[in-house]
């Protein structure tokens, strides 16, 4: 799609992936800075950045080829293309609906599933995974973003949506030796982004289909993962007791007592790590 306007000028024809501009749709759900691309199929999806991008994305196509093999369910490595132009990889569709797109009661359903899911995705072996994405380097992360003046304040929760970056950073840095000992006692693979929109769940089975979107997978507190789910599917609980009851029995089928003050940390950091 070449001829595409705006946003589509780093597309797989351009890039030399695929067919014709008549095999590739753009999707333009999401909060990606890529353009990314649906076959016309439907089994493939393309992700197309600018040249400067490529080294990213080039981690994503390794992290997704890694888990791939190690018997969690996600998408696969189909092609990848990577020159002046940009770089452009394509992966096989997970066929199903994301989790942030059923009711509160379809998710109940599947609740006790992405539990499951998520502590196979947790048990993968760490000496396995050549991946990071411990504490040390979310803050440095956020201590460039909010350095640069990048911080997105929709991605922050309501309540600090009007506090300066800065400050909402210098409150969690006092806390970061205690989360760097405790990260080291429970290291597992995080997926990273662990939102209902990178769980695609499985209608026919109410399994889950796999998980999307796998740039920022790696070692990691496995609170990192669980603050991110938590909180985001309370958009989708009609109310905080059914919110509270949802956390209850996703602590219990997963086999934690959650600790509330860590999953605190975490949901108040993760947002300065974007921009």
């Amino acid at each position: 799609m070449s001829d595409c306007p705006g946003p589509w000028t780093v597309s797989p024809v351009l890039l030399g992936v695929g067919g014709g501009s008549g095999d590739w749709v753009p999707v333009t759900a999401g909060e990606s800075e890529a353009a990314v691309f649906r076959s016309a199929d439907g089994t493939r999806y393309a992700k197309c950045v600018a040249a400067a991008d490529a080294a990213g994305l080039k981690a994503e196509r390794d992290r997704v080829a890694w888990l791939s093999g190690r018997g969690v369910p996600g998408p696969r490595v189909l092609d990848w293309h990577s020159g002046n132009a940009g770089a452009c990889l394509v992966t096989a569709a997970v066929v199903g609906v994301a989790a942030d797109q059923v009711s509160a009661a379809d998710l109940r359903a599947y609740w006790d599933r992405i539990a499951d899911a998520v502590r196979r995705l947790h048990e993968v072996p760490v000496r396995q995974c050549p991946f990071r994405r411990d504490v040390d380097g979310m803050v440095a992360r956020a201590r460039d973003v909010v350095a640069r003046g990048a911080t997105n304040p929709e991605f922050l929760p309501a309540e600090q949506q009007h506090t300066p970056p800065t400050e909402l950073l210098a409150r969690l840095l006092p806390q970061v030796a205690r989360r760097r000992d405790q990260e080291a006692a429970d290291t597992v693979v995080c997926h990273g982004d662990l939102c209902l929109p990178n769980i695609v769940l499985d209608p026919r089975t109410l399994d889950v289909s796999g998980f999307i979107d796998l740039g920022r997978l790696g070692l990691a507190d496995r609170y990192a993962d669980l603050a991110l789910l938590l909180t985001n599917a309370r958009e989708t609980w009609p109310d905080e007791e059914q919110a509270q009851a949802a956390d209850a029995a996703f602590a219990e089928r997963y086999g934690i007592t959650l600790d509330h003050d860590r999953l605190r940390f975490y949901l108040h950091l993760d947002p300065l790590t974007w921009g």
